[in-house]
């Protein structure tokens, strides 16, 4: 009786407040204040526009970035690995943007096993630097993928330049050389700044495994033939000439890489988000703004987080796990306060970093502090990428969110 009251409600709670809701953040008034391009960056099991048999991951059945250029907003779409950790992932985002061969750094690639040099992208934005800089648009890991590359832009990274001072005849990356004001803005999407309880617990790869599977379904191929990389070269998982995908996939499943460190099953616990916040910091020349959505009910009875009736099915387990989590240790505590979630992501965990300077966003916004967008009732995680069957027709209009965000983006000052 409990459930059929508890859906009954969920979905009155939808139908009254989700279209409300999806209009609330609104389009910046038209302004001439930058116009330099936005690159769209993927989450995790996320793909490239030439993969998935032109089924995109911004948009679906739809085309997010085609939409963006077609209103003026100069778009490029990004693909880095979609499993790999954030400091891999940012250093091919660095290379496949400003082209070259991808350099993971020699200590970094000591330390955790792996080849020290990847793939070789022709750049999609080579131009950019201090003058051409750019704007940063991650949904879920992509957040945390585009925080870390700006802190290793303007940074750099203090391990390799140990190592290349012992070692020059090695060479050092000048993304680890540091001074590089190449970001105007970084906007995170649904992003895990603090981790994912439903991570914590070694309950990812499952979900992965879907994830995969569903979008290939979705792109209209089969298992045996879908267009899908991992791009886990560094570790030696290439797709083989002759191995087709099931083969290819149960080699990357049955690997040792899902044990590391150096992977996104760690960065995405709450242990692992809050290592990496440990060192990858607001820069105080970068405008950062987040966007969460909350897909979940309070329970009258029990105070638990539910999901609502239009989460996407494939979080409704993930979802359900994490409106009941808490754990008083190992630290961080998780508590109620976790309880909200989108279905994959904490919204306490989506709004910012913990402990980084930050506030509810008002239209006056500063460098060097995250600005948080209201909660977004009835949007999960895939609505925010355009992935689900409502936003195919129109439920939750995300081409008019996309081009609220640039406009907000654009009419920054230079």
């Amino acid at each position: 009786m409990k459930t059929v009251l508890n859906f009954f409600v969920s979905v009155l709670i939808t139908v009254i407040l989700l279209m409300p809701q999806a209009a609330q953040v609104k389009a910046a008034p038209a302004s001439s204040g930058n116009d330099y391009p936005i690159v769209l960056v993927h989450g995790l099991t996320g793909w490239g526009r030439d993969e998935m048999a032109g089924f995109k991951y911004w948009g679906g059945f739809n085309d997010i970035e085609a939409n963006l250029n077609s209103k003026g907003h100069k778009t490029y779409t990004a693909a880095v690995g979609p499993v790999s950790s954030n400091w891999d992932r940012a250093v091919e985002l660095y290379y496949y943007i400003k082209g070259g061969a991808v350099d993971y750094g020699a200590a970094h690639a000591k330390e955790h096993g792996h080849d020290r040099f990847g793939r070789t992208y022709p750049g999609i934005y080579s131009q950019w630097d201090s003058t051409n800089k750019i704007h940063l648009v991650g949904h879920s890991m992509g957040g945390q993928t585009s925080r870390t590359l700006v802190e290793l832009l303007k940074n750099g990274n203090h391990k390799e330049k140990q190592y290349f001072s012992q070692h020059p005849e090695e060479g050092l990356s000048p993304l680890f050389k540091g001074g590089k004001s190449w970001a105007h803005s970084v906007t995170s999407i649904a992003t895990p700044h603090n981790g994912s309880t439903f991570a914590d617990e070694g309950n990812l790869l499952p979900l992965v495994k879907q994830m995969v599977l569903n979008a290939g379904a979705l792109s209209g191929a089969n298992s045996e033939t879908m267009a899908y990389d991992f791009k886990l070269d560094q570790w030696g998982l290439k797709r083989k000439r002759d191995e087709n995908f099931v083969q290819y996939a149960d080699r990357v499943y049955k690997s040792s890489i899902w044990t590391s460190e150096d992977i996104s099953l760690n960065d995405l616990t709450t242990f692992g988000a809050a290592k990496v916040n440990e060192w990858v910091k607001a820069q105080p020349n970068v405008y950062y703004f987040s966007y969460t959505g909350n897909a979940t009910f309070k329970g009258p009875l029990t105070g638990y987080s539910y999901p609502i009736a239009t989460m996407n099915p494939l979080f409704i387990g993930s979802s359900g796990y994490m409106g009941s989590y808490t754990r008083s240790s190992p630290e961080p505590v998780i508590d109620k306060s976790w309880w909200p979630n989108d279905g994959l992501v904490n919204v306490v965990s989506s709004k910012y970093p913990f402990g980084q300077a930050e506030k509810p966003y008002d239209g006056n916004v500063k460098q060097g502090e995250w600005n948080h967008f209201p909660i977004q009732f009835g949007w999960d995680h895939m609505d925010y990428n355009g992935m689900n069957a409502g936003d195919a027709i129109g439920l939750t209009d995300i081409y008019r969110f996309y081009n609220g965000v640039a406009e907000n983006l654009h009419q920054l000052p230079r």
